[in-house]
């Protein structure tokens, strides 16, 4: 078992279960206990792990996000509370009734904001001309990104950050690197949605029938470079228990946020609560705040 700040990640075989408020892990030759209050995720890495009931149902109680990883370590699943809200009810209702107008300019916003996360991805590894580039794409996106700004930028970024006979279907280190981490940034935004009574379903752009995390999918968009950048510097060659550690440990990267430097959880989570605001119409769009990469 490794421990990060209010991130667990647990690799070996063991046994956990609740008692007292914390979580214990026993090994065959150790016992390890972490109180609840300590932890925002557990990540399983192995699948010879046995959970009991009992330590189940208090992480939901906790809104302990738990995610569980297949046979080659890769993420396959959540656990997430049933009823993250006590007003769960009114929460859908409200998502619900959310107009297309304000949905598309929400998505515009999100959309700019993962634009400019991806050039200074690019000015920070020399490739300031592809970055000027995205820039202009960025002041091109409209209302709904009509246009495809989004996916015209996206073609631009990963040509210039991993070169241009790269593509997200190649079976190569990078791309499991990006699949992984997507997967760890996909689940924070679960917890966060989740936990303020909203559906992670009902997309304001995503709106796939088969696609359960379809808001998630939306809202996560700004923070794919994030990984994007950890990937190009740590995970082009190879894919290994150290790589899949970096990136399970995404949410305490610090960032540049509101005046001040915040671990990336916190940030993931006052930027959902400013886009449901938004969506609300209790917020101006224009007052969404973004971060800096450190």
């Amino acid at each position: 078992m490794r421990l990060a700040f209010r991130t667990v990640f647990i690799e070996s075989q063991c046994r956990c279960s609740y008692q007292g408020g914390y979580l214990v892990v026993r090994k065959t030759d150790d016992t390890a206990k972490i109180h609840l209050s300590e932890i925002s995720s557990i990540i399983l890495q192995n699948t010879q792990v046995y959970l009991s009931a009992y330590l189940l149902s208090e992480l939901a109680k906790c809104k302990i996000s738990l995610v569980v990883a297949d046979e080659k370590c890769n993420p396959i699943g959540q656990y997430l509370p049933l009823y993250g809200a006590h007003n769960a009810s009114k929460r859908v209702q409200e998502q619900l009734s959310w107009g297309e107008p304000i949905k598309k300019r929400v998505w515009q916003h999100v959309v700019k904001e993962k634009i400019r996360q991806q050039a200074r991805v690019l000015e920070e590894n020399d490739q300031a001309d592809a970055a000027k580039a995205l820039y202009v794409c960025r002041d091109e996106v409209k209302s709904g990104d009509t246009t495809n700004r989004e996916a015209h930028a996206a073609r631009q970024y990963f040509a210039a950050l991993f070169g241009h006979d790269f593509t997200r279907d190649d079976n190569v280190p990078t791309n499991a690197a990006l699949n992984y981490g997507y997967a760890v940034l996909l689940s924070m935004v679960n917890r966060e949605i989740v936990s303020r009574g909203y559906l992670t379903q009902c997309g304001i752009c995503h709106r796939s029938e088969y696609n359960q995390f379809n808001f998630s999918c939306d809202l996560m968009e700004p923070f794919r470079p994030v990984v994007d950048g950890l990937v190009y510097k740590y995970a082009q060659e190879v894919f290994d228990k150290e790589v899949r550690r970096l990136l399970g440990d995404l949410g305490n990267r610090v960032v540049a946020y509101k005046g001040g430097s915040y671990r990336l959880h916190s940030v993931v989570s006052l930027y959902v609560q400013d886009c449901l605001a938004a969506l609300n119409k209790t917020m101006v769009v224009a007052e969404i705040e973004g971060f800096e990469q450190l």
